[in-house]
């Protein structure tokens, strides 16, 4: 009987990857683990299988594609579109086709979340507007106001009464999934900047995760920013105490590149990944809980701009800008022979 692999994230390696050519957007890992959805800048979106290491594209879209997500049971992947639409789908289906399209903000969607029981769609988007939707048939809950920026990402907590939205300026604003009602409203404050100079708005929620016992929020972004113009800043991701609404821990990095965190991920054993990409290039960060800088970091080939958690916990998948899938293996290497 094999033993279960462990994790070990100094001895993290890249174990397949899928040359798909477009620089990529998003990915993520079905409830399977076997397929990795991924939106690319060809208005597309891409169905990888790393068994077969075939890909296939998903039919009607027509917008690049930020927010991917899966039915409960996971025969059914819902993408959320630059078009506003949030769009069905089969998720084994030789050639998938939409199965419902919905109109659902004016503007971009930037992220969208799958309630843990599987009943709720939560979208945000550049309307300024969280919206709820039934998973089974795509009709409106409720329409949730109150944000006034740019909204770029959503989390439902694992007890799934609660959810979470940030936005353009790092506000974090929770909400009750049965009312609607506004709870607490809190910033990461570190994560955000207004350069005077170029009269920008620069940062915001651009990674969001909670810890699978809810105890832990985490938020990714650009921090450090000091030329809004040239993305001169470096990555990082901001860890609240969810009980509290206080930040326990600002995870850096130690040689500050110019970078994004675009995207993270709480693992089981208490470390937080984080991917990586800009200027500088393509990463990806391992801090141990409380630590501001990483115990180990992986160089990419290049500019990281999405992370999944597979569901074994094992691998990562990363979306890059030199139009590559890459999975990455978070144990040592196998033995040969």
């Amino acid at each position: 009987m094999t033993a279960p692999a462990k994790i070990d994230a100094t001895k993290t390696h890249v174990v397949q990857e899928l040359k798909h050519g477009n620089p990529l957007i998003s990915c993520r890992f079905d409830p399977t683990g076997r397929y990795v959805f991924y939106g690319a800048q060809d208005y597309q979106v891409w169905r990888w299988d790393t068994k077969e290491n075939k890909k296939v594209a998903l039919q009607g879209t027509d917008a690049w594609v930020r927010g991917i997500a899966f039915s409960r049971d996971g025969s059914q992947v819902i993408t959320a579109g630059y078009d506003g639409r949030l769009i069905w789908w089969p998720t084994t289906d030789a050639a998938p086709k939409p199965l419902r399209s919905v109109a659902a903000h004016q503007g971009w969607v930037r992220a969208i979340a799958v309630s843990p029981d599987g009943t709720l769609l939560a979208s945000v988007g550049n309307d300024k507007l969280v919206k709820l939707w039934k998973m089974a048939d795509g009709s409106p809950v409720r329409t949730m106001p109150g944000h006034q920026h740019h909204v770029y990402n959503v989390a439902f907590h694992p007890d799934g009464k609660r959810l979470v939205t940030g936005d353009l300026k790092c506000h974090l604003f929770e909400w009750e999934t049965a009312t609607g009602k506004a709870g607490r409203r809190f910033q990461a404050k570190s994560l955000y900047k207004y350069d005077g100079g170029f009269k920008a708005d620069i940062g915001g929620v651009r990674a969001i995760d909670f810890s699978q016992d809810g105890t832990q929020l985490a938020i990714g972004g650009i921090t450090n920013v000091t030329n809004a113009f040239a993305c001169v800043g470096n990555p990082s991701v901001v860890i609240f105490d969810w009980k509290t609404a206080k930040e326990t821990t600002k995870h850096l990095a130690k040689a500050k590149p110019r970078a994004v965190a675009w995207g993270l991920a709480l693992h089981p054993t208490g470390i937080t990944i984080g991917a990586a990409g800009g200027p500088g290039g393509g990463f990806l960060y391992f801090w141990k809980k409380g630590q501001a800088n990483e115990f180990h970091q992986l160089k990419m080939k290049d500019s990281a701009r999405d992370l999944h958690l597979s569901p074994d916990n094992l691998h990562l998948a990363t979306a890059h800008y030199d139009g590559v899938v890459r999975i990455s293996r978070i144990t040592e290497k196998a033995k040969k022979g």
